[in-house]
């Protein structure tokens, strides 16, 4: 088993270090790197630390582990860090600085880049027909598709991505996409946004959403049964994290339905699983990731597409931290999502154990006497949960989980409770909150802020207001 992820822009000197350091920590006795190679293989030569390394992350040899990096550094692209505002002396700068304003990157996305955009169209018409990038983003069909699988443009995408990433709203998008994907354009055309595994793919363009919750292509049901139907793969993770936990709510299930239809779950993962390998999840986790969220969100229809899949009500997945390491039916049956707990229990999902009993009834506002070893076991398991209560509002649960021994200005994942509330607008949770002790100066650890400026960050003014009006020391720290 692998006991750690890669890191962002994962790095080969970074790992040979790693080696060399595991190498020394072993032949000096230090405990955490014996136990390192006691789990993966014995130590001796820099040959065996190397090894060990790759196995730590779960590949099966320093070879393997080389050739990922080199398919990351093949694949990765920074989109984001790209700034725009530059220069506009030359034919090709209009164009580059163009593209930047009309395509998402998941950087400091905003809908004034793409007004931006059509704004300097205006101003410079030629741009529309500077290249083949700018040429389908504009939506011009008079295109040279000899070119349809040519990298390029300031990001060094494919065309594309330049026309699923787009969202100037221009015509001929459709049409466009079947001439590239005619003319050889790869229908699981993709990058790996700053070397993370989960490839940004073009149909991971198409549904849109994610973290800043950008909007879906305007023809992305069009366009997505286009590229699956070309060949592209519907196990894409990225897809299913943007529209899932990567999002807010409102959510609705146009993706995964036809995500599902053409596969998802199913097969070998496709090219991307393929050059990612065990840094990459497989379909079957994908569904489980997918059942766990839904279990979580208090999705129904969602939760029952996937169980309709034969997906496992226990299943895991890649166990991502988001979900605590519980299965779906821990994750409703806490929330009280009553619908759905009862449908994981009709699939045969296990049981609550005595401590997920504890934390529903806290999360019910119930509590009743508690014996102090299983409290402490309770809070040791999952130091989210009261952040998790605090998101989606559960004031009720503020005192009880309190009483089981979780501190509410406890920092989980970057934040505290009251930071969560917050940023959300559970007036009442942060009322309750700052009458229990938490302290609403506290600076969270992401971007050292109190509460206030998180409720301000996200307009929140009901909130805002009753922080402003809060005595000059409240709270506890």
């Amino acid at each position: 088993m692998p006991t750690r992820n890669l890191p962002d822009d994962p790095n080969l000197d970074h790992l040979r270090g790693q080696a060399k350091a595991l190498l020394k920590g072993v032949r000096a006795g230090e405990p955490t790197a014996v136990e390192l190679a006691g789990e993966f293989h014995p130590v001796r030569t820099l040959a065996d630390a190397q090894l060990v390394t790759a196995r730590s992350y779960g590949f099966p040899s320093w070879p393997r582990i080389v050739r990922h990096l080199e398919l990351v550094d093949q694949y990765s692209r920074s989109p984001h860090r790209q700034s725009v505002g530059g220069p506009l002396d030359t034919p090709e700068q209009r164009a580059d600085e163009f593209l930047r304003l009309a395509t998402l990157h998941y950087g400091e996305d905003d809908p004034a880049r793409q007004q931006a955009a059509r704004d300097l169209l205006e101003r410079f018409p030629d741009i529309a027909r500077s290249n083949i990038y700018t040429q389908v983003v504009c939506g011009d069909p008079d295109i040279d598709f000899t070119q349809a699988s040519v990298e390029g443009g300031p990001y060094r995408w494919e065309p594309l991505l330049y026309l699923t990433y787009s969202r100037l709203d221009a015509p001929h998008q459709v049409e466009i996409a079947r001439r590239l994907l005619e003319n050889g354009a790869d229908p699981n055309a993709g990058y790996l946004w700053q070397g993370m595994p989960s490839p940004f793919t073009a149909l991971t363009g198409v549904f849109g959403r994610g973290e800043g919750d950008q909007p879906a292509h305007r023809d992305r049901v069009e366009l997505a049964r286009l590229l699956l139907d070309a060949g592209a793969d519907p196990n894409d993770s990225q897809t299913l994290y943007n529209c899932g936990p990567g999002c807010p709510p409102p959510y609705d299930d146009v993706h995964l339905e036809l995500l599902l239809e053409y596969g998802l779950g199913r097969g070998d993962g496709g090219p991307w699983h393929e050059r990612m390998t065990t840094a990459h999840p497989t379909p079957q986790q994908l569904l489980e990731d997918e059942l766990a969220f839904a279990s979580l969100a208090g999705l129904v229809h969602r939760v029952e597409l996937v169980l309709a899949q034969g997906t496992d009500p226990d299943g895991t997945g890649t166990q991502h931290p988001g979900f605590s390491g519980e299965r779906p039916y821990e994750l409703a049956a806490v929330q009280g999502h009553t619908e759905i707990a009862e449908l994981l229990r009709a699939r045969g999902a296990a049981p609550l154990d005595e401590i997920h009993e504890l934390y529903a009834a806290a999360m019910r506002g119930e509590l009743p006497d508690v014996d102090p070893v299983l409290a402490a076991r309770a809070v040791a398991r999952n130091r989210h949960l009261p952040v998790r209560a605090a998101e989606v509002g559960r004031a009720v649960a503020m005192e009880p989980l309190q009483r089981l021994g979780y501190d509410l200005n406890g920092i989980s994942r970057g934040v505290a409770p009251i930071h969560r509330a917050a940023l959300n607008g559970h007036l009442q949770t942060v009322r309750r909150l700052v009458e229990l002790g938490a302290d609403p100066e506290l600076r969270d650890q992401l971007y050292q802020g109190n509460a206030l400026s998180w409720a301000e960050h996200n307009h929140q003014d009901a909130v805002a207001d009753y922080l402003r009006g809060l005595p000059q020391g409240t709270g506890t720290r």
